[in-house]
């Protein structure tokens, strides 16, 4: 999903809460079956390419310097594709659903899905977009009321783009209990006690589960997967840690779990296969 970020104190990373920007890098090329993006997320590409296969707009490819806007819930198939002898760097950015709500709110409503959305580097200058971005959170000195507006700036500047993201509205259930697990992702969820948080019964929740195509094993462990994955392309916290602080038992646990998700191990996204 650029330069490393570093963590001195190796820190698991928390939830977003306004706006995040992660670096992202990854050293050898790999596709990723299945992503679910649970924010709006917009992914600014610096070296190398992106393909995504999307379900509402097909296939596209993201070059250097473009910006891929991706909706939230969105769940795609991604590959990220090095250049010879460099790795694929970007910069992800997360917008909280209460940012994307007030610029987005009293857009025209249609029934068809969103999908995802390029804007290409020469046309649209996104790079400068990401400055702004960055400017304004390096930018300790600012009252929060402006720093507020400046964040909403790059919302509305996708809008006047063409861009359309949907607004916060019933969140499915997929959704719903991703946001849960992610609150403690190492602690060890189980059915009884995730359906006592949705005030249900263990029968009615497997019930609303299975009626949405998801069973709750496979959504905590592709959780903890795509959690794993976000932290080795964008931290440099060991992988035995980030095992372990994903809810796996042991690092082998994460590896061979990773490597039958992805088809990698998970050392490969750090550095590349001699």
């Amino acid at each position: 999903m650029d330069h490393r970020q570093q963590t001195g104190s190796a820190q698991i990373p928390g939830p977003v809460s306004e706006v995040s920007v992660l670096p992202i890098t990854q050293a050898t090329a790999a596709t990723f079956t299945d992503l679910f993006i649970g924010l709006t997320f917009l992914c600014f590409i610096r070296s190398g390419t992106k393909r995504v296969i999307c379900p509402v707009n097909g296939e596209m490819i993201g070059e250097e310097g473009d910006l891929l806007v991706f909706p939230p819930g969105s769940m795609v198939t991604l590959e990220n594709r090095p250049l010879p002898n460099a790795s694929y760097r970007a910069d992800g950015v997360y917008f909280s659903h209460d940012l994307v709500d007030t610029v987005f709110a009293d857009q025209p409503t249609r029934n068809d899905l969103t999908g995802i959305q390029v804007l290409r580097a020469p046309r649209h200058r996104p790079s400068e977009i990401l400055d702004l971005i960055r400017d304004t959170l390096d930018n300790e000195a600012l009252p929060p009321p402006i720093r507020q507006h400046r964040l909403l700036e790059p919302l509305i500047w996708l809008r006047h783009n063409g861009v359309r993201l949907p607004t916060r509205d019933e969140e499915q259930p997929l959704g719903r209990v991703r946001r849960l697990v992610e609150t403690d992702i190492s602690h060890p969820w189980r059915i009884p006690e995730v359906a006592g948080h949705f005030a249900m019964s263990e029968a009615t929740f497997r019930r609303w589960l299975a009626k949405s195509g998801h069973a709750f094993s496979k959504i905590l462990l592709n959780t903890r997967l795509e959690k794993g994955l976000a932290l080795l392309q964008t931290t440099d916290i060991p992988i035995s840690r980030i095992a372990l602080e994903c809810g796996f038992k042991t690092p082998s646990h994460f590896s061979d779990s990773f490597r039958k998700r992805f088809g990698i191990k998970p050392k490969g996204i750090r550095s590349a296969a001699d």
